[in-house]
């Protein structure tokens, strides 16, 4: 039996760097979540419910470089603007679409079991934390994901 090499010293756990985007797509984003959401309740929409839930879910699981809203800020307004004074780290925003997929999941599983109180509360509260971040620039999947971090 060949001899056993010594055991290699442990590696640092430097930390592995992150995506960085510019901030003012999230934000974009958030605007057109909430006029998709609005509308969605509004007109009582299935549908827009179900797209909305597809596109947080790209967001979510595929990363914030393949989310169609984020498609559409990199071809249609990033072009048109200057470049961005910062850059921030994808994770929490990343993390944000996954509590919007949640919230929006929740809400098309009840449209189509046919409970709107749930749908309804679901959708609502989605869009409240969209309208937040895209009036106010204030991200509450974000700072859940910062107090998750700190915890």
């Amino acid at each position: 039996m060949p001899p056993v090499p010594p055991a290699r010293p442990a590696e640092s756990a430097a930390p592995v760097p992150s995506a960085q985007i510019d901030p003012r797509g999230p934000r974009f984003a958030a605007v057109l979540t909430s006029l998709v959401l609005a509308a969605a309740l509004i007109t009582g929409s299935g549908l827009l419910l179900a797209l909305q839930t597809l596109v947080f879910a790209v967001g979510a699981l595929a990363g914030l470089r393949y989310a169609p809203y984020g498609w559409l800020y990199r071809v249609l307004v990033r072009p048109r603007l200057g470049p961005p004074a910062e850059l921030e780290d994808a994770r929490p925003p990343r993390f944000a679409q996954s509590v919007g997929l949640g919230f929006t999941l929740v809400a098309t599983l009840g449209a189509l079991a046919g409970l709107p109180w749930l749908t309804l509360t679901a959708a609502g509260l989605a869009l409240a934390a969209a309208f937040l971040n895209a009036a106010f620039d204030y991200c509450l999947g974000c700072e859940f994901y910062l107090l998750l971090k700190r915890v």
